[in-house]
Order: C-alpha cells, then structure tokens, then sequence
C-alpha cells in the first residue's frame, strides 16, 4: 500500500515538476515573509501571501518565528530556525532588529509584508535592474531520484532546498490573535544546502523520498549567495515543486 502511495505521489510531483519546467521564465522573484500566528499585524500579511501564490509568477516561503510566543500563544509551526534566518537576513543588509510581517525580497532588500502592490513593485523593480532570477534552475524526477539542474552564470552560490507544509488553519487560543481562524500557505519546516554552484552549469542528486513526509506540500529551490560570514544574500536563481493546487 505503502509503495502503491510513493508511486502516485512521485507520478504528480513529475507532472508538477514539468509544469514549473515550462513555466520557469515567468517566475520573477522569491519572496520570504517572516510571520507569526501570534502577531496581531500578521493577518494581513497572511492574507496578501496567499494572493502572492495565486498570481502564479513568485516562489513564495513563509517563514513562521518564535519571539512572539511569550504573548501567550506558542506558533505550532515556529522554529528557532525560521527566527535565525531572518536576523541573518538583518545583518547581511546592517539591520540592527527584526520585525513582522517581513518580507524579503530576492534576499536584497526587504519591507512590510503586507504591502502587496510594493512588493510586486520591487519585484519588478529587480527584475529590469538585473537583480532579479537571471540564473536557471529546474527540478525533475527520473524514477526515485530527484534531479536539480543549475544552469550557467557569474558568481558563487549554495543551492539551497525549503521545504514547505500544506495549507493548516489554525485557531490561536491565546496570544494577539485569540480567536481567529487562519489559514497558512507554504510554512517552511525545514532548510537544508545541498550543493555550492561556481557558475558552471551543475546537477545536484537528492532522493524522491525528501518529499515523502507528512506535510510536505512541495520544496523550493533557492540558489542563494551569502556573506563572507555565511549568511543569506541575493537569490539568483530559483524554482519551487509543489503537490496538488493552492488554496
């Protein structure tokens, strides 16, 4: 039964691998948004997060902190990960704090992630700078491997795999949202760097099975520069698999 599963499963994340093959010109940034079920500024956020996936042409992650669960309600998709990621994020661009909702932008800049115009904005901005996806990347499954292909361009970077959840409501019963009901997209749960790219057109080998795990929606693949002290900077490349449709 089990085998039976892991076929059809591999079988839609082909398709959905072809599908993000096809359609990997039209993506035109990444956007990471540092959320909390437990701040009250967040919904909104939430809410022009999901219309950032259903407009189809962004690798969207959300990245869900844990400084906000002393207000009284603990984030049930936090991790102590997702809130160091974002202060790498604020020392590469000589932030002192952070802060929610925020978005970054192409890892180079960041601003409110409720500001759905602005960050369509800057996205388009990026892009006619020359700071946007100007490297490929595609994903595709052959038999139980996983294949990432990485095209040629200027520079150093890691390849960088996020994996994400599937949609959750969740109703806190504490906190600055008590009482509400909302819904979650593409909630990072785990990050892991697979490969280093030199600009030469590469390959990088990962099991089928890596998405053969309870909540695991789909996985994005970032390929990200970082500073001379190894944190995150400007995402060059990227492309996202996912598994069934958005919400």
């Amino acid at each position: 039964m089990r085998l039976r599963f892991l076929v059809s499963l591999l079988a839609g994340i082909a398709l959905a691998s072809s599908l993000h093959a096809q359609e990997l010109a039209k993506i035109k940034g990444v956007v990471e948004l540092f959320t909390s079920q437990g701040c009250s500024s967040c919904p909104p956020a939430d809410a022009a997060f999901r219309k950032l996936i259903r407009q189809g042409d962004v690798v969207a992650l959300a990245y869900h902190v844990d400084y906000w669960n002393y207000l009284g309600w603990n984030d049930t998709m936090a991790s102590k990960d997702n809130t160091a990621r974002q202060y790498a994020y604020a020392r590469t661009m000589g932030r002192s704090g952070v802060y929610t909702p925020q978005a970054i932008i192409n890892g180079r800049d960041h601003m409110s992630g409720a500001d759905f115009d602005g960050i369509n904005v800057k996205l388009d901005d990026f892009q006619h700078q020359g700071k946007g996806l100007t490297v490929p990347v595609n994903a595709v499954m052959k038999g139980d491997e996983l294949e990432i292909k990485i095209g040629a361009g200027q520079g150093k970077a890691n390849v960088v795999v996020a994996y994400f959840d599937k949609e959750q409501l969740v109703s806190p019963k504490g906190g600055e949202n008590n009482g509400q009901q909302i819904a979650y997209l593409h909630a990072v749960s785990d990050v892991e760097t697979v490969g280093m790219w030199d600009g030469k057109q590469m390959s990088v080998v990962l099991p089928a099975n890596v998405l053969d795990k309870d909540g695991r929606r789909g996985m994005a693949v970032l390929l990200q520069s970082s500073t001379s002290s190894g944190d995150p900077a400007a995402i060059i490349g990227a492309t996202v698999l996912t598994i069934g449709s958005d919400g």
